[in-house]
C-alpha cells in the first residue's frame, strides 16, 4: 500500500433525496442533501452493487479497413441494487424506497461517513426509480435484509460537487 492510498472502510455515504429535491445534479446543495435520508447507515457492507458504469464500444471501422477501431458509445449500469438491513419499529428506508419511488441517490466516497456534507465535496448523483423490494433469504448469524432494485431515469452526474 502506498502512503497516499485511501482506505475505503467507513468512508462511503449514501443519501436518498426525494424527486424534485435537487435543482442541479451537477451541484447539489448542502441543504438539498441534508433534506434527504442518509440510507448508508442501514446498508450492508455490500449494500450497493451495479453502480459501476460500463461504456459500450461504437465501431468506426469501414469496409476497407484492416484494423477495428471504435469510439466510446453508450454508458450503462447493470443490475443496480441497494441492500439494506431491516429495522425494528420504524424502518425509514423500507417505507421510503418502495416500488416506483423516484428521486436521487447521492454517493460520497473517501470522506468519513460521519462527516457532514459540505461545499466542495465530490459526489455522484443518480436520478433513479425504485423497483419492488425483495426480502433476502434467511442466513445464520445475519440480520434480516432486503434489496431494492434501482433503475436510472436520467444520465447521472459522475463528477458533481456539493455547492
Amino acid at each position: 500500500m502506498g502512503a497516499n492510498d485511501i482506505i475505503g472502510d467507513g468512508r462511503e455515504t449514501w443519501w436518498f433525496v426525494p424527486n424534485g429535491g435537487i435543482a442541479s445534479i451537477n451541484a447539489p446543495t448542502v441543504t438539498e442533501i441534508n433534506a434527504g435520508i442518509r440510507i448508508s447507515q442501514w446498508m450492508t457492507k455490500d449494500g450497493a452493487s451495479g453502480f459501476a458504469a460500463d461504456t459500450a464500444s461504437a465501431p468506426t471501422s469501414g469496409i476497407e479497413d484492416v484494423f477495428d477501431t471504435s469510439i466510446p458509445g453508450r454508458i450503462s449500469y447493470s443490475n443496480m441494487r441497494l441492500r439494506l438491513r431491516s429495522q425494528s419499529g420504524t424502518d425509514v428506508a423500507k417505507t421510503t424506497l418502495v416500488y416506483n419511488t423516484r428521486g436521487y441517490l447521492v454517493r460520497r466516497k473517501s470522506i468519513t461517513a460521519s462527516t457532514a456534507p459540505a461545499s466542495g465535496q465530490k459526489v455522484r448523483v443518480f436520478p433513479i426509480a425504485c423497483g419492488e423490494q425483495v426480502d433476502m433469504d434467511y442466513e445464520d448469524n445475519m440480520p434480516e435484509r432486503y434489496e431494492v432494485p434501482i433503475f436510472p431515469t436520467a444520465t447521472p452526474s459522475s463528477n458533481a460537487a456539493i455547492a
